[in-house]
C-alpha cells in the first residue's frame, strides 16, 4: 500500500473554510481520479499553532504506478485550484510512503 501524504500549515484566517473545502471538494476530487482508493485527513498534535494548525491529507493507493499517474495527469491542475483559492494562506509539503507489514 502506498500513501501519498500532503502536510499543510493552514492560516487561522481560513482554517474552518479550508477544512470544509478539503472534506467536501478537494479530497473527493483526488479520489475521483481513480488513482487512490480512499483518503483521510488528520490534524497534527503537539505542534506550534501560532500561525495556524497543521493537517496531513493522506491518500491510499495499491501501486506506485497509480500514484505516478496521479502526479502526471491530475496533480498540477488540482494543486493550481488550491493555490488559486487559498493563495499563500497554506504552506504544503508532500511525501510518499509505503506501508510495511
Amino acid at each position: 500500500m502506498i500513501i501519498y501524504n500532503v502536510t499543510t500549515l493552514v492560516h487561522w484566517s481560513i482554517h474552518e473554510s479550508w477544512v470544509q473545502w478539503m472534506q467536501e471538494e478537494h479530497m473527493p476530487a483526488v479520489v475521483a481520479t481513480g488513482c487512490f482508493e480512499r483518503y483521510q485527513l488528520v490534524r497534527l498534535l503537539e505542534t506550534d499553532e501560532t500561525e495556524g494548525p497543521t493537517y496531513a491529507a493522506q491518500y491510499f493507493s495499491h501501486t506506485k504506478d497509480d500514484y505516478l499517474r496521479y502526479i502526471d495527469n491530475y496533480a498540477p491542475g488540482l494543486r493550481q485550484e488550491g493555490l488559486n483559492k487559498w493563495g499563500d494562506k497554506c504552506i504544503s509539503f508532500r511525501s510518499l510512503m509505503e506501508v510495511v507489514n
